[in-house]
C-alpha cells in the first residue's frame, strides 16, 4: 500500500490484546510504526515482520522511552495493572513534551474516577489529569472488561465450562481489545476531534455472568455455568495462583464496583470512531475457541477440589 503521510507512531505494549492489532491496522493503511516492547521474543518477532520497527525498553526508564519517542508524531500510552503508572505517565508525558509528540491515545479503564477505592484506577484517573495538562491532543479510552476474560477465568473439564468470579448479578458489555484498536488506529490517525475527550468502551451486548455463560455454552456447544464467589474466596485464590498484591488489591476493588453498576453500559462509539462492529460474546469464543479447550491461566478451582 502507498504510504499515506510519512507520519510515525508510537505503540506501547505493541504486544498486547490492543496494542498487536493497533500495529497491524496502521501499517495496513500504510503508516510507519515503532513497537515499543519489554522483550525480543516471538511476539515482537511477528511484530518486525509485518513491518514494524521494534524497540526493547522500559516505559520506567526516561532515557528508553526518550529514544522511542524521536520522530513521533502519534503515541498510544498502555501501561499494565503493575505498580509504577504514575511514573510511566510522566515519563512518558515528559519525554513525548520535548521530542514534540502531537497526540497521544492513552488506554485507562472504566472504574478511573477519583474517589476510586483501587489504588490501580484512581492512579488512572490521576494519569488522566497529567496527560491534559500537556499540549499533546489528548484521548482517554475507558473500557469496560475485554472479552478476553472470560477466557482467562475459564475453567474446562471434560465437556463442561465454568466461570467462578466475585461479580454476582452485575453486568457489562464484554468488548474485544481487536475491537478497541479500531478506535485507536482511528484516533491516532485523525486526533484534532478527540481532543480531551474520554471515551468508555463497551461491547454490543450488555449482560450478567449468567448471560456471559449461555452464551459461551452456544459457541462451544457444551454445558457452561457460572457460579459466583465471594469477593475474599476470589483475593484469596489470586493469592494462591501467585498475583501480586497491587493486582489483588486492584481487582477485588473492582469486583465491588461491578457489583455496584459502574461498568455496566453499551454504546456504539466502536462503530461510530473505529467504523467496525463489535464482536458479540459468541463470535469472540468462536474467533477464540482453542482458548476455550483448557482453563485459563487465572482460573481458580473451589478450594475443596
Amino acid at each position: 500500500m502507498t504510504k499515506n503521510d510519512d507520519r510515525l507512531f508510537l505503540i506501547t505494549g505493541a504486544t498486547g490484546n490492543t496494542g498487536k492489532t493497533t500495529v497491524q491496522l496502521l501499517l495496513e493503511r500504510g503508516h510507519r510504526v515503532r513497537a515499543l516492547v519489554h522483550r525480543e521474543d516471538d511476539r515482537s518477532r511477528q511484530l518486525a515482520a509485518t513491518g514494524a520497527e521494534i524497540v526493547v525498553g522500559d516505559l520506567l526508564n526516561l532515557y528508553d522511552v526518550s529514544s522511542a519517542m524521536r520522530g513521533v508524531s502519534g503515541a498510544y500510552f498502555c501501561y499494565p495493572i503493575a505498580p509504577g503508572l504514575l511514573d510511566a505517565t510522566v515519563t512518558f508525558a515528559q519525554a513525548a513534551t520535548e521530542a514534540g509528540v502531537r497526540s497521544v491515545v492513552n488506554m485507562s479503564q472504566i472504574s478511573a474516577r477519583r474517589e476510586a477505592v483501587s489504588n490501580q484506577a484512581r492512579q488512572h484517573w490521576l494519569g488522566e489529569r497529567l496527560l491534559d495538562r500537556t499540549t499533546m491532543l489528548t484521548a482517554h479510552l475507558r473500557p469496560t472488561f475485554f472479552a478476553e476474560w472470560i477466557s482467562w477465568w475459564w475453567g474446562r473439564q471434560g465437556d463442561e465450562g465454568v466461570l467462578r468470579l466475585p461479580f454476582g448479578s452485575g453486568r457489562h458489555a464484554p468488548v474485544a481489545g481487536v475491537d478497541q484498536a479500531y478506535v485507536i488506529a482511528a484516533i491516532l490517525e485523525k486526533p484534532e476531534p478527540h481532543d480531551r475527550q474520554t471515551y468508555p468502551l463497551h461491547g454490543p451486548v450488555e449482560m450478567d455472568h449468567y448471560g456471559i455463560a449461555m452464551a459461551v455454552s452456544r459457541a462451544l456447544g457444551i454445558p457452561v455455568t457460572y457460579e459466583p464467589i465471594s469477593i475474599e474466596e476470589f483475593a484469596d485464590g489470586l493469592a494462591s495462583l501467585g498475583k501480586p498484591s497491587h493486582l489483588i488489591q486492584h481487582l477485588s476493588n473492582v469486583a465491588t464496583d461491578y457489583q455496584h453498576g459502574i461498568f455496566q453500559g453499551t454504546n456504539n462509539l466502536i462503530e461510530v470512531i473505529g467504523n467496525r462492529s463489535p464482536m458479540t460474546v459468541e463470535e469472540f469464543v468462536i474467533d477464540r475457541r482453542h482458548d476455550f479447550d483448557r482453563n485459563g491461566s487465572n482460573f481458580m478451582p473451589p478450594k475443596s477440589s
